[in-house]
């Protein structure tokens, strides 16, 4: 309570004081307005203040203007909307006006004069300060105020007259509600700058294409006088000078006088130097016209009418050869060189983004500087010079002279893409030359950029290069983390819905498709050819592939992990293929050499699987049908569990390999298990054929059972082992004539010397029966239609045995045999 009542006292004070200044504001008015009353009668103008000594026992009276002062300072303090000490303000006051004449309280002290105007250095002298005079009636008199002072008073006297009307409308009512303080009303800042704008914005007004030339001068300044006239840029009076100049030089050509050829050569030498100063100045002006925007209105219109006159003057004595519209044409794309020169350029070890970056600025910069065009500098001009046509046009040009520059700085992918692409699409988008802040201007300028014949040509084969050169990196790259991450670690292969997989395909996938959909992006040419680049790039990728695979697993081979790396690249690279087949319909060459590439390699690797698996599955087999085979099943076993494995890693293989595999194995195993039959290394004989046939016929459904597992499509295999346990097993030998028409009917190239192999291994050497056996052989196959074209006995190898060493196996025959 205490601060308010000091802050509330504080605010009566200064509001007493404000009355007081008002008061002398309203009387240096009244002065300088000239009262003739006054005037005409200075007595009547002073107010008489009584000394304390004269009266002291009375009264003074007090004149009209203490009154009117003490009078005023009372309705100011009582109008005063903050409360005086110990009453409230009154909301009812009204504005009245002040009294003539009151008589005014009397002087309190003795010493004092009754005018509160009286105090130490204020208005009035005190009689202290003048010591040798009798202290005469105090008066205010009208002073010989200074015309400096006088402007003061007027001055004070206008924002005086602001201040009471400021007070008399505080506090007042108007219909009732009060009426807000000036400073109290807000608004909002963005309508109020709005509104600003919206009034200090003018339509500027274009320049007439007529014009009044000047008067000439009839004497013409000096050459030093001129020359210092253009180099304070007073170009309009330096040119007339320049007219008259040249209209001396015509008339004293004319007139031929003697002696006047050096004269006359003379004051062509000096007007050529200063019309070159001339243009040079005009060059410099026009040049920085869109940077100094300050000088432009006071200094391009008398350009503009400097070069209409020249023009009309052209091929007059005394000024220049050339065109003075071409010369302003070149100082514009002067200056437009210096604003493309000033945009940043970073340096690329500082920003990997330097190019873009240069080029998103040198976009805003132009932008920014044909608004500045459209906005200003085309009022400059009269409507013929098409200022915002000729600004553009040197944009189109030096900006392609820029970028010429640059290309030169540009290797790396990125950095091609960036600029292609502010060359072919953005440089015309509604981001530039499109901008909306340009239209209509724009609607009938060119927006394409002024390029050399080859240039784009050349950035576009260096862009196809870079990626051919990007893609090359990409695949090596591959084939050194492949070699990181799986060969020298030995690791297992992924799985993808069960399949063996690695991830190369899809990064290399993703590369191609990211470089054709960027290069779409630009032109549809420029995407054929990075398509074009990719696939040619990629035919070396599975030779260069399988030789670092070979060079770096060769170790872990016949592990079982060595087949599965086979079957996940055979995996891998059909995945690719199959990405790749989609550019087929724009790129058929390339996609097919792509396509055989890969279909080697698959190849080759099914070919090193399948051997692997003979390899391991030979020894086996060469034990098969012997005397240890009858009586012990470990290498079939041995056998079997060979096949299972391979079974349960093809199962990981994508079709149509799976089957493949299998179809091709089968046949294999088949083929060898029934060759031993062939070789005639064991005879049974004391009745071990019937086992022996019933050995044959469990194992051919065992193996059987497993390719069927694997999906094999050599049905035509299943009945080998049952044929042939059949005609083993017989107890009767002379039953066997009756069996061989199903063997034929399933294989027609079973022959004379198959049977024979056969009819050995159940220990039927020769004899009647026999031969009665082999000539039913012969009558069946005459007979025979079948025309089946797959082959089991055609391919396998019999061996003859004489008769006399028929009993032997062909292990021992085969050294009694000579070497050759």
């Amino acid at each position: 309570m205490l601060q308010s009542a000091i802050a509330f006292s504080n605010q009566t004070q200064f509001l007493q004081g404000i009355a007081i200044l008002v008061f002398y504001i309203i009387i240096a008015g009244t002065s300088k307005n000239g009262d003739s009353s006054i005037m005409d009668n200075p007595d009547e103008d002073r107010v008489s203040l009584q000394s304390n000594g004269a009266n002291s026992g009375k009264k003074g009276k007090v004149g009209m203007f203490d009154s009117f002062r003490i009078k005023s300072i009372k309705q100011a303090v009582e109008k005063s909307p903050l409360p005086l000490r110990g009453r409230k303000s009154t909301s009812n006051d009204t504005e009245g006006s002040v009294p003539a004449s009151s008589p005014p309280p009397a002087s309190s002290g003795p010493s004092s004069p009754a005018s509160p105007l009286r105090n130490d250095g204020g208005f009035f002298p005190n009689q202290e300060d003048n010591p040798g005079q009798a202290a005469p009636p105090c008066s205010l008199t009208r002073s010989n105020t200074a015309p400096s002072m006088s402007m003061l008073g007027d001055s004070l006297q206008r924002k005086g007259s602001k201040l009471r009307r400021s007070l008399r409308g505080i506090g007042k009512k108007k219909n009732g509600k009060k009426l807000e303080a000036p400073g109290d009303v807000s608004e909002d800042p963005r309508r109020s700058l709005e509104r600003t704008e919206e009034k200090n914005e003018k339509t500027p007004e274009e320049i007439d294409e007529l014009y009044i030339l000047p008067e000439l001068p009839e004497s013409p300044l000096s050459v030093m006088e001129i020359h210092k006239l253009i180099d304070m840029e007073v170009l309009e009076e330096a040119h007339l000078n320049l007219l008259a100049l040249r209209l001396e030089l015509q008339k004293e050509q004319e007139a031929g006088v003697e002696d006047s050829s050096t004269k006359v050569a003379q004051k062509q030498k000096d007007l050529s130097l200063l019309y070159t100063d001339l243009r040079d100045k005009i060059h410099e002006i026009v040049r920085d016209s869109s940077t100094r925007p300050a000088r432009n209105k006071g200094l391009l219109i008398p350009v503009a009418r400097i070069i209409q006159e020249e023009e009309k003057r052209a091929g007059e004595p005394g000024g220049l050869p050339d065109s003075w519209v071409e010369a302003w044409k070149d100082a514009v794309c002067d200056g437009v060189q210096l604003k493309v020169n000033s945009v940043h350029l970073e340096q690329r070890e500082q920003n990997k983004s330097w190019l873009a970056v240069h080029l998103g600025l040198l976009g805003n910069a132009i932008v920014e500087d044909l608004e500045n065009v459209k906005k200003e500098l085309r009022w400059s001009y009269p409507p013929t010079f098409k200022v915002f046509s000729t600004y553009v046009k040197s944009y189109h040009r030096v900006v392609g002279q820029h970028l010429k520059k640059l290309e030169e700085q540009t290797t790396e992918l990125k950095d091609l893409y960036a600029l292609l692409d502010w060359i072919l699409n953005k440089y015309k988008s509604d981001r530039i030359m499109g901008s909306l802040t340009l239209q209509p201007d724009m609607t009938d300028e060119s927006t394409d950029l002024q390029l050399e014949s080859d240039f784009l040509k050349q950035l576009k084969d260096k862009y196809v290069c870079r990626v051919k050169e990007e893609m090359r990196t990409v695949v090596e790259r591959i084939i050194v983390v492949e070699n990181e991450s799986v060969w020298s670690v030995r690791k297992k292969p992924e799985e993808e819905d069960n399949f063996f997989c690695s991830p190369f395909p899809m990064d290399i996938w993703t590369r191609v498709k990211g470089n054709t959909t960027i290069s779409k992006q630009l032109c549809v040419d420029l995407e054929h050819k990075v398509i074009q680049t990719c696939l040619q790039e990629l035919q070396h990728f599975p030779k260069r592939f399988e030789e670092e695979f070979r060079r770096h697993c060769a170790a872990i081979q016949p592990q079982p992990l060595w087949t599965e790396y086979h079957i996940t690249y055979i995996n891998s690279f059909m995945s690719l293929q199959d990405n790749m087949d989609g550019y087929h319909e724009s790129c058929p060459q390339e996609v097919d050499g792509f396509r055989k590439e890969v279909k080697s390699l698959i190849v080759r690797l099914m070919q090193s699987l399948e051997n692997q698996f003979k390899e391991d599955v030979t020894p086996f087999l060469r034990r098969m049908v012997t005397r240890k085979w009858l009586t012990n099943d470990d290498d079939f076993h041995q056998l079997q569990s060979r096949t299972q494995q391979l079974s349960q890693q093809c199962f990981h293989l994508k079709p149509p390999y799976t089957q493949e595999v299998a179809s091709r194995l089968h046949h294999h195993v088949v083929k060898e298990y029934v060759g031993q039959l062939m070789k005639k290394s064991y005879s049974c004989k004391n009745r071990k054929h019937e086992k022996a046939a019933a050995k044959i016929s469990k194992q051919m459904d065992a193996l059987k059972d497993l390719f069927r597992e694997m999906d094999s499509s050599q049905e035509w295999l299943y009945p080998v082992g049952e044929d042939l346990s059949n005609i083993i097993g017989l107890k009767n030998k002379a039953d066997i004539k009756h069996h061989l028409k199903p063997l034929l009917e399933h294989y027609p190239d079973f022959s004379k010397k198959h049977l024979v192999a056969v009819l050995y291994f159940r220990g039927d050497v020769g004899g009647r029966e026999h031969q009665l056996i082999v000539q039913r052989l012969t009558e069946l196959k005459k007979r025979s239609s079948c025309n089946r074209k797959e082959v089991l006995f055609g391919d396998m190898l019999v061996t003859t045995n004489t008769n006399c060493l028929s009993s032997l196996p062909f292990s021992c025959l085969s050294r009694l045999l000579p070497d050759s």
